[in-house]
């Protein structure tokens, strides 16, 4: 038998590779998140953009914290019980708003662009 189909003393099998590679996916891409589901349970959604962008259009119910002002923010944001969605235009700002939340022990989602995350409100 071939090593690599089998598991014996410390060798992978086929479906331990398997296993190994989605483990590997999970940590770089993440798991899929259910913002319905963080939604229905409160989560607030805090959009990053600037006044003048959210004042164009906003999922419905969202809080607007531009990015640069929400390290102001951060000790109100901890008193917060729960989770948090952040969205921007891209993603690209929620997703460093993100960073800086979870390094603050807040959990924090990137919920991407609102136009996407308002299909969930």
């Amino acid at each position: 038998m071939r090593p690599w189909l089998h598991s014996d003393r410390g060798r992978l099998g086929i479906f331990g590779v398997e296993k190994n590679i989605m483990g590997l996916l999970n940590k770089l891409f993440g798991n899929k998140v259910d913002f319905g589901e963080l939604i229905a349970r409160g989560a607030p959604i805090i959009d990053v953009r600037t006044p003048g962008e959210y004042r164009s259009g906003h999922v419905k119910g969202s809080k607007n914290i531009p990015l640069d002002q929400l390290a102001g923010k951060m000790k109100q944001l901890k008193k917060a019980e729960g989770p948090v969605i952040l969205c921007c235009a891209s993603g690209a700002r929620s997703g460093r708003a993100t960073r800086m939340l979870k390094a603050e022990g807040i959990e924090a989602y990137n919920g991407g662009s609102w136009v996407g995350l308002r299909r969930y409100v």
